[in-house]
């Protein structure tokens, strides 16, 4: 199991120790791939939508596609973000932004129907589900069909003073979740991903696209007939 853990900061800290922890439950050290950010993606988006008519044509493509070429070898991605002001890391958001033509209104890639997915988030006591509900929106609207999330608060500023109950807690919690992940073989797509893709149908269908290349690129795939994305092998 390949698996891919992208980390909202570039310090290991708490989150970063779960993330870690997970993927090492799942599988082999050399199966690991990571990504820190800022550090390995350390742009904004320029809102220039360049990437609508040709994603090449992203200003920091040569970033970008490392990341997305990444993304496509993995089995299970792991995003790992601290909770900043009640949100994820500015780093964590900014890559979501670039990825942002990745969503179905635009245009999908057929293997993200395919993936697994963890959202992981640590905060000194703050609630963390906002920080980890914008990371999970966006992995639904790339097709992701299968997502786990898992946020706590700590009462710490790193992992080496989390206390041990606690860090027993999370490794359990943690132990369930690689386990679910193991026994799933194949992610089943839901019915809310199948209805908001035939929405996004019928809307290129009609021409609502934000570009003319859309429409070509989910007519090429078939998906303005009955072809979709979860039933390619």
């Amino acid at each position: 199991m390949k698996v891919l853990l992208i980390h909202g900061q570039n310090h290991r800290g708490t989150t970063y120790h779960m993330g870690r922890l997970l993927a090492e439950k799942l599988t082999d050290s050399d199966e690991i791939t990571e990504f820190f950010l800022p550090r390995d993606m350390n742009h904004f988006c320029l809102g220039c939508f360049s990437c609508i008519v040709d994603e090449t044509k992203c200003p920091f493509w040569k970033e970008k596609e490392i990341i997305i070429n990444a993304m496509e070898m993995s089995d299970v991605f792991i995003f790992t973000t601290p909770n900043y002001c009640l949100a994820p890391s500015g780093a964590m958001k900014s890559l979501i932004d670039m990825l942002f033509d990745l969503w179905m209104v635009h245009r999908p890639k057929e293997w993200m129907f395919r993936k697994k997915a963890v959202v992981l988030s640590a905060s000194a006591g703050a609630s963390c589900k906002k920080a980890i509900g914008t990371v999970k929106d966006s992995l639904f609207y790339w097709g992701v069909p299968y997502i786990k999330t898992y946020g706590v608060g700590v009462q710490a500023m790193n992992w080496g003073m989390v206390k041990p109950k606690k860090k027993e807690k999370i490794e359990k919690n943690l132990t369930k979740i690689a386990a679910n992940i193991k026994k799933t073989k194949k992610p089943h797509v839901g019915i809310k991903t199948k209805f908001i893709f035939n929405i996004m149908k019928l809307m290129h269908s009609a021409g609502l696209d934000s570009s003319p290349v859309e429409k070509e690129y989910w007519n090429e795939r078939g998906w303005l007939g009955k072809n979709r994305p979860w039933k390619t092998k």
